[in-house]
C-alpha cells in the first residue's frame, strides 16, 4: 500500500502520467509558458539556434513586459520590438504590451492560473502562483525553449517543506511580517529544491493577495515552489478569472514531509529584513530610527490593492518626509485603475508619493528609482543583495506596506503600530 503524496507530487503524477514521488525525475506536459521582456528576446535567440519554426501551442505561451516598462533604453526597446515581432509570427494569443503590469499579477488576474496546473515561468518568483494551488516554478531561458518547442519540461519532483501558521496576527501585522518572519526561521537556503506548503488556520483566513505574498518569497528559501491548498476562496477566484476551477489537489492526510516548521504569529511584531539577505529578519525595534532616502511601495510581493490600502491608511493627512522619496508602483493596471476609483492614489499623491505606471521599477535595479552609493532603501519587494536596487554600496531593507509608509512620514524605519 502507497503512502499519500503531498500536492507537488499529485500534480507532477498527473502532469507526467506516473505515480510520481519526491526525487523521482519525470518528464511533465506544461499547461501555461510565460517569458517577460528581460528573457523572452534570450528563449527566442535559443529557439532559432534549435532550429525550431514554430512554437507548441500559441495558446498556452503568455508573453508580457513588465521589467523595463516604458523601455528605458534603446536596447529595451529593441527587445520590445523584437518580442513584439515573434508574437505576431507565431500567432501568440495572449500578449500584454507595456501597459497591464507585473507578470505574475497580471497572469493570475486575466485567468492564465489554475488549480493542478503546471506553470513554468522565465522569471524566479513564477512561484507566486502556487497561492492558486499551481505547481509554479521559474526556469531559465534555455528551458523555456524547450518548453516553446515541445510543451514539456524534466522536473525532479521536489521535497516537500510543511509550514503551519496558527494563532491570529495583532494589528500591524500583515502577510509580509509572517513571510519574513518565515524565511528568517527558515534561511535563505533552509528550503533548497522543495516545495514549501503552507497551512494552518493564519492561511485559510488569508486572501487571495495575501497568499501570493506568502508563495512570493519561497524562492528566498530556496524552494523550487511554495503551495496553498485551494479552498472555496481560491476555486471562487478562479472561476472568476479562468471560468472553470482546474484540476484543485489537495495534500493526504498521511503525505511525506521531508521536514515541518509550526509557528504562532499571535505575538509576532512587524518584520524587517536587513541588508543583504532576505533571512536576515528582526523585529521592526531592532532597526527602528534608521535613516533611509528612499522608500517603495510595490513589486509582485506588494503591489497589490490590499497593500495599496494599507499604505494609504496610514499616509491619509500625512506627509512625506522633506528627505525621503515615496515611490509607489502598482502591481498592475487591474491595480491601478482600482486604486484610482477608491481615491487610495490621491491620498498617496497628496501626501507626497510619485506615483508611476504598472512595471517591477527599481526592485530589479531597473528604472523608476535606482539607488546612488551609500543611499539606503526600504522597500516591499523580495530581495535585497548587494546591488539589488542600483549602487552595490546602496543598502535595501524589507518590510510591509505598513512599515514602508510609516517609516516614509518620520524619514527614518518606524514601526507602524504607531500611526494604527
Amino acid at each position: 500500500m502507497g503512502r499519500g503524496k503531498t500536492m507537488a507530487e499529485k500534480i507532477l503524477s498527473r502532469a507526467s502520467g506516473e505515480d510520481a514521488e519526491a526525487g523521482d525525475l519525470v518528464i511533465a506536459e506544461v499547461d501555461v509558458a510565460m517569458v517577460h521582456d528581460i528573457t523572452g528576446p534570450i528563449t527566442v535567440q535559443r529557439l532559432e539556434e534549435m532550429g525550431v519554426d514554430r512554437v507548441w501551442d500559441p495558446s498556452r505561451i503568455v508573453v508580457l513586459f513588465d521589467h523595463q516598462v516604458p523601455a528605458d533604453s534603446v536596447e529595451a526597446a529593441e527587445n520590445h520590438k523584437m518580442m513584439r515581432e515573434f508574437v505576431r509570427e507565431q500567432g501568440i494569443e495572449h500578449f500584454y504590451d507595456v501597459r497591464e503590469g507585473i507578470c505574475h499579477q497580471v497572469l493570475p488576474e486575466k485567468g492564465h492560473v489554475r488549480p493542478g496546473d503546471v506553470i513554468v515561468g522565465a522569471d524566479s518568483h513564477t512561484c507566486t502562483h502556487g497561492a492558486l494551488g499551481a505547481f509554479a516554478t521559474g526556469i531559465g531561458s534555455t528551458d523555456m525553449a524547450a518548453v516553446f518547442a515541445t510543451g514539456r519540461l524534466w522536473f525532479r519532483v521536489p521535497e516537500t517543506y510543511r509550514v503551519e501558521l496558527v494563532g491570529e496576527p495583532p494589528e500591524g501585522v500583515y502577510a509580509k511580517d509572517v513571510v519574513l518572519k518565515v524565511t528568517g526561521e527558515v534561511g535563505a537556503d533552509g528550503a533548497t529544491y522543495m516545495a514549501i506548503e503552507y497551512h494552518g488556520e493564519v492561511v485559510e483566513n488569508m486572501s487571495v493577495s495575501d497568499r501570493m505574498c506568502l508563495c512570493n518569497m519561497a524562492i528566498e528559501m530556496g524552494a523550487k515552489t511554495g503551495l496553498v491548498p485551494p479552498d472555496e476562496r481560491t476555486l471562487r477566484y478562479v472561476r472568476e478569472r479562468a471560468g472553470d476551477e482546474g484540476r484543485p489537489v489537495r495534500p493526504d492526510p498521511d503525505a511525506r514531509y521531508e521536514t515541518e516548521l509550526r509557528l504562532d504569529v499571535s505575538d509576532l511584531d512587524p518584520q524587517v529584513a536587513r541588508p543583504s539577505s532576505p533571512d536576515n529578519v528582526v523585529p521592526v525595534h531592532e532597526v527602528e530610527g534608521t535613516a533611509i532616502d528612499q522608500v517603495f511601495i510595490g513589486s509582485c510581493t506588494n503591489g497589490r490593492l490590499n497593500d495599496l490600502r494599507v499604505a494609504a491608511e496610514i499616509l491619509k493627512g500625512e506627509e512625506v518626509h522633506d528627505d525621503v522619496r515615496l515611490i509607489v508602483i502598482p502591481a498592475s493596471r487591474e491595480v491601478y485603475s482600482r486604486a484610482l476609483k477608491e481615491g487610495i492614489l490621491e491620498v498617496l499623491h497628496d501626501a507626497g508619493a510619485l506615483i508611476c505606471p504598472p512595471t517591477c521599477g527599481p526592485c530589479l535595479g531597473g528604472h523608476m528609482g535606482v539607488l546612488a552609493e551609500g543611499e539606503r532603501c526600504l522597500a516591499t519587494s523580495n530581495r535585497n543583495f548587494p546591488g539589488r536596487m542600483g549602487h552595490r554600496e546602496s543598502e535595501v531593507y524589507l518590510a510591509s506596506p505598513a512599515t514602508a509608509a510609516a517609516s516614509a512620514i518620520e524619514g527614518e524605519i518606524t514601526d507602524p503600530r504607531r500611526y494604527l
